[in-house]
């Protein structure tokens, strides 16, 4: 019997699927609705879906590691664009291409690679920049993953929480949690444009795993009748039926902060991380020898 992880596909085996999945949505989607068309195309099971890349350091499932590798060679492929506000979408110039040879994908990135590698003799004096890391899987994500799960208590994620709310513009923040409470941590107002006003109740989740649809549906019952809406805010993921569950027809809505949107809101509003500017320095050598 094979083991779950080789159960997963391999990224280059995701290169299709994931064009696919972008022909289904129009040419062009968000890294979670790739995400969930490819994994509603091929079918996969959430015990697969749910499985960690590396629970130690990050949230990121198999999958979704592997997906952002296939997304990453098809960009260098030239077949896909993504833009700052982490959409992807078929170049307009390839749009007419539905599937790609993954061998041969593979074959010409890493002849590209190898090509642009700077020689050991400039090492010295010419810093490499790599910008094709998938951005799931860069380490201060990881970084920050192990701090919030490991390194702080409970009441300081939720002080962090409850900063973070402020931050996004929330006010009369208060932490409520108390045992028994269907999971509610606490509440506050969220205003739009200073003019509209929503009473919020949320949950926050120091987790390693995925959250499920059970406890989407407690932490709803707990909210009925005391909140306009719902945020349940994890270090971890939601299993798809607990995405499914927060947005049902017909129930109060309750929207959900994973580990990596939580992560790029702590990173825009500059929470405890910084973002600093790298230098190149490029020489010019036609310049010198044409002086």
């Amino acid at each position: 019997m094979r083991k779950k992880n080789e159960q997963v596909p391999s990224y280059d085996e995701l290169m299709n699927p994931l064009l696919k999945a972008l022909q289904d949505l129009g040419g062009s989607g968000s890294v979670d609705e790739i995400y969930e068309k490819v994994a509603e195309n091929l079918n996969i099971p959430d015990g697969i879906l749910n499985i960690p890349h590396n629970p130690d350091t990050g949230n990121t499932t198999e999958i979704q590691y592997r997906l952002a590798w296939a997304r990453t060679y098809l960009k260098s492929y030239g077949v896909l664009e993504n833009s700052s506000r982490g959409v992807w979408a078929i170049s307009q110039d390839k749009s007419h291409i539905e599937t790609v040879d993954p061998k041969d994908v593979v074959q010409f990135v890493r002849k590209k690679d190898r090509e642009r590698k700077v020689p050991k003799e400039r090492l010295k004096t010419q810093e490499v920049i790599s910008d094709e890391t998938p951005e799931e899987i860069q380490s201060w994500k990881e970084t920050l993953h192990y701090l919030l799960t490991k390194e702080i208590d409970p009441a300081a994620f939720e002080r962090l929480v409850k900063r973070l709310l402020r931050e996004s513009g929330f006010v009369q923040v208060e932490v409520t949690g108390r045992s028994g409470d269907g999971g509610v941590d606490g509440k506050g107002i969220a205003r739009i444009n200073g003019m509209l006003s929503f009473h919020v109740i949320f949950q926050c989740k120091r987790y390693q795993g995925s959250v499920s649809s059970p406890e989407i549906r407690d932490f709803r019952g707990a909210m009925v009748g005391r909140a306009d809406k719902g945020l349940f805010i994890t270090t971890g993921t939601f299993t798809r039926d607990a995405i499914k569950e927060a947005t049902r027809d017909g129930a109060p809505p309750i929207d959900l902060v994973d580990g990596d949107q939580l992560a790029d809101k702590l990173k825009e509003l500059s929470l405890g991380i910084k973002t600093e500017l790298v230098e190149k320095v490029n020489v010019d050598e036609n310049w010198y020898k044409n002086i």
